[in-house]
């Protein structure tokens, strides 16, 4: 089955966007250390891209987190998959994730990070989908708000597939 794909948010403007978000980063974090708590997998080419543009010290590790499984829909289940490495007390922590949706993955993960008492925690996002929020959680930073359509790439998946798009784009259902 080939799905066919409409651009939504074009390459440029993505680089572009990720660009103006590190240099707002490298302002509020200006004589820093930020420790970056990057969402596999669909933040990885979000991270990576924005990761090199932020001119602060910089570490980094990584949490899975899962709702969605290979459904277009959040399952509403959330799954840890795999537990940061490093200990994040005292640490300013900046969770980068790919796309607030309901919100509910978010919204549990914060209290999770939370809890483990970081100086800071806030949240990036590359893509946010505010109409379709169902939970009480809002990003710090994001790049693009987007309506409520289920979008792939620049890391965002379906089915594992198109992550690797380097454009941001809806599935459109038959």
């Amino acid at each position: 089955m080939k799905d066919q794909i409409e651009v939504m948010i074009s390459e440029k403007e993505v680089n572009a966007k990720i660009c103006e978000l590190a240099e707002q980063i490298n302002e509020d974090y200006a004589g820093k250390e930020l420790h970056l708590i990057i969402i596999l997998k669909g933040s990885i080419f979000f991270a990576c891209d924005l990761a090199k543009k932020i001119t602060v010290p910089v570490t980094m590790d990584f949490m899975s987190v899962t709702s969605y499984g290979n459904g277009m829909v959040s399952a509403g289940k959330i799954t840890v998959t795999k537990e940061l490495d490093e200990d994040i007390k005292d640490r300013d922590v900046l969770v980068v994730e790919d796309i607030i949706d309901s919100g509910n993955t978010l919204f549990h993960l914060k209290k999770l990070l939370l809890a483990r008492d970081p100086a800071s925690l806030k949240i990036i996002t590359l893509l946010d989908k505010p109409e379709h929020r169902t939970a009480d959680i809002s990003a710090d930073y994001y790049g693009f708000q987007i309506p409520n359509r289920f979008v792939v790439g620049c890391g965002l998946d379906y089915a594992q597939q198109y992550r690797n798009l380097r454009y941001i784009g809806a599935v459109i259902q038959d």
